[in-house]
């Protein structure tokens, strides 16, 4: 795109001068060829874009038309051209002071111009020829600046100087009146005790940044200050509007400017190593960068190396701008461009179409997404409505219904279903059970095993309603109907309740009062302890109660169930209206789940203590993080993606904690990551640091502590496991998406960890096969025989790691450097995002941009992970990922795996649906929220 600054009385741009000639010698200009020249005006360059103020005494025409504003007080306009290789078209036609020209010659201009004719080719060749004479004019005024080796080469099209701007934006929200006006309110809230005068100190409340951006919003009030000759801490409405126009001005000259200003503290025009280091260690406190705030003298010095070449001591604007206009980097283009429109447009709301096409569509995706738990949800429905229509019509036929009722019917139907959701809540937590189903047989095709915590939940609602149903019923009902009864009413019941009570306190006392009354307490503290507020400590309570929440309080409260199913079975024979045995069910419902829940305990009991495990090394990481690498127990097999649980003596002698595993089947050892969020991991840590020290050179981690020489004396712990999880069902496919958020990354590293050692499978495969020539091959370890390419399905992953905190990243530093090590056929494609730094684009964020490029390019490591993934800023863009996956495996099945706190979970299995709907690429998304 094509830009040119013309005076309104001239009707020709072959002749003019450079803009700003004492800022810069580089422009472009056209070939005779129809090609973009970029940098200076004898090279030749890729873009096209340049914008010239052409004297007056120019003269000549362009296609014989006059472009001449109607507006005669305006001294400039500016003509912005579309240039192909074979046409050209006026684009926009604008005054100096940014409004549009009407002009009817412009729009047959326009028109002339945008056909693909020789025409387009002819202005473009006339315009180039008299750019050349230009350039001569350029060198005669430019030789004191030419003097000195230009910093880089840097063009203006419009690509890079989009990069640019968004590069550096200082406000969110820049929608003219409207911004402004929220503007004002804000200032007169917080001047009303000023006397209309905004401190320092609140401007970056007023404009609207937050209070982590205060140190830097305060530098910007000083740089806008500077520029205004104001030395006072504090500015008017007026002055604040001067702010604001500058601030919410989009070109990117005035931004550059602003952001100049902001470095430049002694305003001299030059940027020394110092004002570098102070807005380095300014930008690293607003997006929270621990590390590069302490190495902000490194990073200055390495900024000061790359821009200035000739050791001046200083940088100048031109070299911000050199950094800024580099080009942005590419994104999936090309081929897919027509299939990224499509594809947008077939993601698009279907508003045409009438409401009963919509809703037989969305009843056809919700079966198609969700045919397992429908099926397993309505079998369950279906044996609760049947078992208490049973019991219903049963009891309505017996004596009991003329004195009592429906009440007794509704008790009766409503203690069936009970019966069975007693039995059956037990199932969804025989873990041992799960995953030998999962890996051994072939029900999970059909049976959804991944939501067995979520059914245990539905269940536990069944049995509140149930039991609400079931006690509602006796004790406001049944009971004051027979305490009300006539004795003739009352005879039939003699046989079942002995003679006529006279008080209520006649049904509390006996075996089915008190074991029903105390069961209903003991479950209620069950449950409220296990809703999510309190079991994860969220509610804000008075210090006391505060202890009788947690997890600890959930753990403790949930296994009182062996105090209800012994109340349970009591009052299932103490039956009132049922005296024969073979028709107290109770324990016939319960016999065989409590036996197998029974089994799965005393299995984990024995192997927890028959396969010890030795504590080879423990770190300490930042984000309170304790990794633990222990021994492998000889037969302990498992799948990347599975957990085990963990139980610490020092800690509690009961308590069994389950963690996701971080190391591969194929390592020698165990490994897990467990971050500090409650009672029982925060005591876990300070156990493990108090026999750990700090790092040697070159290990990372806070404190450290390895099995080595004078072995510290490590607490013991014991294991059980493994346990199935979604994770590990990657394999079973071609391409897949690994999303952790957090901790949430650890069975995600497992698996990343296991790509890996394929990998090597593969190499050994390969370096066995060369050497074999045409005797037998040299046996393979056993690893590869395992790992061999012909049981590994997956070769393609995308890895997006989103963490709160830099130091997170130090968690699984090796393994990221590993990967970028070994993958030299990009079989994994990594992804860091570090939401504490502000999105790319933010001006606060704009110099951890730049250096991160800078150090990234020199050294290979990334500035915010340490590693050499680059780190992107703030949040993915899921809707883009799950675009770019889809376009580049069209017609494929991806596993899209997720771990970490629930926030996303809607948003991405949302995605996963809609690219699976309406693309040929197939999403299965599967989570595990912690």
């Amino acid at each position: 795109m094509q830009k040119m600054g013309m005076p309104d009385d001239v009707s020709n741009v072959s002749d003019g001068l450079p803009e700003s000639t004492s800022r810069r010698s580089d422009c472009e200009a056209f070939g005779t060829d129809g090609k973009a020249f970029s940098g200076p005006l004898n090279k030749r360059g890729t873009r096209k874009g340049a914008r010239f103020n052409v004297p007056d005494d120019a003269g000549s025409s362009i296609s014989s038309g006059s472009l001449r504003s109607k507006n005669e007080d305006d001294e400039y306009v500016e003509v912005t051209l579309d240039v192909g290789d074979d046409s050209v078209a006026v684009h926009s036609v604008k005054t100096a002071g940014g409004a549009d020209v009407e002009d009817p010659e412009l729009a047959l201009l326009a028109k002339g111009l945008g056909k693909r004719s020789s025409l387009g080719a002819s202005v473009v060749r006339n315009a180039s020829s008299k750019i050349r004479q230009v350039s001569e004019e350029l060198r005669k005024m430019t030789t004191s600046f030419s003097r000195r080796t230009p910093v880089g080469r840097y063009d203006r099209s419009k690509s890079a100087a989009t990069h640019a701007l968004i590069g550096l934006k200082f406000i969110s929200k820049t929608d003219g009146a409207a911004a402004w006006a929220a503007l004002e309110k804000q200032f007169d809230k917080l001047t009303a005790g000023n006397n209309g005068l905004l401190t320092r100190e609140l401007f970056g409340e007023c404009i609207g940044m937050n209070k982590d951006s205060k140190d830097f919003a305060e530098k910007l009030f000083d740089a806008l200050s500077r520029r205004r000759n104001i030395t006072g801490a504090v500015i008017n409405k007026a002055q604040l509007k001067e702010f604001w126009d500058q601030i919410a001005d989009q070109s990117f000259d005035s931004r550059l400017q602003t952001f100049f200003d902001m470095v430049d503290k002694d305003a001299d025009g030059r940027i020394s190593e110092e004002e570098v280091r102070e807005i380095i260690s300014l930008s690293a406190s607003a997006n929270k960068l621990s590390n590069i705030q302490t190495q902000a003298d490194e990073y200055a010095a390495l900024i000061m190396e790359e821009l200035d070449p000739d050791n001046l001591g200083y940088i100048m604007i031109e070299s911000l701008e050199t950094l800024l206009l580099q080009s942005p980097t590419q994104t999936v283009r090309g081929e897919s461009k027509n299939l990224s429109v499509m594809l947008s447009q077939k993601l698009r709301n279907v508003t045409d179409r009438n409401v009963i096409q919509r809703g037989y569509d969305g009843f056809k995706y919700f079966l198609q997404d969700n045919w397992q738990r429908v099926w397993v949800i309505a079998l369950w429905i279906g044996a609760m409505a049947g078992l208490f229509t049973w019991k219903y019509i049963q009891y309505k036929n017996r004596a009991a219904f003329d004195v009592m009722g429906h009440c007794v019917c509704v008790a009766k139907g409503a203690a069936e279903t009970l019966k069975l959701n007693m039995a059956l809540i037990l199932l969804p937590v025989c873990r041992n059970t799960i995953t030998w189903l999962r890996n051994k047989t072939k029900l999970g095709v059909v049976v959804p095993f991944d939501d067995n915590l979520n059914f245990h939940k539905v269940i536990a609602v069944g049995i509140m309603i149930g039991v609400g149903l079931h006690a509602i019923s006796h004790l406001a009902c049944d009971f004051p109907r027979l305490l009300s009864a006539t004795e003739e009413e009352y005879e039939p019941m003699v046989q079942y309740f002995g003679e006529q009570p006279d008080s209520y306190w006649h049904f509390v006392k006996e075996a089915e009062g008190y074991t029903g009354i105390t069961m209903v307490v003991l479950m209620a503290i069950a449950f409220t302890l296990a809703t999510p507020w309190l079991r994860r400590g969220r509610l804000n309570l008075p210090k006391p109660l505060k202890k009788l929440t947690g997890f600890n309080a959930f753990w403790y409260s949930h296994h009182l169930f062996i105090i209800v199913y012994t109340l349970l079975i009591v009052h299932g024979i103490k039956l009132y209206l049922t005296k024969e045995w073979y028709k107290k069910t109770t324990w016939m419902y319960l016999a065989v789940p409590i036996l197998l829940y029974m089994g799965e305990r005393l299995i984990r009991a024995l192997r927890s203590s028959v396969k010890p495990v030795q504590i080879l090394k423990v770190a300490v990481y930042p984000g309170n993080v304790l990794a633990l690498h222990m021994s492998k127990p000889h037969g302990f097999k498992y799948k990347s993606g599975q957990y085990m649980f963990v139980n610490c003596k020092a800690v509690s002698p009961f308590e069994w904690h389950p963690f996701s595993i971080t190391s591969a089947p194929g390592d020698d050892y165990l490994s897990v990551h467990i971050r500090t969020l409650g009672d029982w991991t925060r005591q876990l840590k300070n156990v493990f640091s108090q026999v750990c020290q700090p790092p040697a050179n070159g290990k990372s981690g806070l404190l450290r502590a390895d099995n080595q020489g004078d072995s510290p004396s490590f607490p013991k712990v014991l294991i059980d496991g493994p346990y199935g999880a979604p994770a590990q069902d990657y394999k079973k496919y071609d391409v897949v998406l690994l999303v952790g958020l957090g901790i949430g990354a650890t069975p995600m590293i497992s698996i990343v960890k296991d790509i890996v050692n394929n990998m090597k499978a593969k190499q050994e495969e390969d370096e066995a096969l060369e050497s074999g020539n045409n005797h037998a091959m040299p046996p393979m370890s056993p690893q590869s025989k395992k790992n061999s390419t012909s049981n590994f399905k997956t070769t393609r992953a995308y890895f997006y790691w989103v963490t709160r905190e830099q130091g997170s990243f130090d968690w699984f530093k090796g393994v990221m450097n590993e990967v970028a090590e070994i993958d030299h056929d990009g079989v994994i494609e990594m992804h860091n995002y570090c939401t504490s730094v502000y999105e790319e684009g933010d001006a606060r964020s704009a110099l951890i941009t730049m250096l991160q490029s800078l150090n990234h390019a020199k050294n290979g490591v990334d500035v915010i992970s340490g590693t050499r993934v680059k780190s992107h800023f703030a949040k993915p863009n899921w809707r883009s990922v799950y675009k770019r996956i889809a376009l580049t495996h069209n017609g494929q099945r991806i596993g899209v795996f997720y771990c970490g706190a629930p926030a996303p979970v809607k948003e991405l299995k949302q995605l996963a649906a809609d690219f699976s709907h309406k693309t040929s690429t197939k999403f299965d998304f599967h989570k595990e929220n912690f």
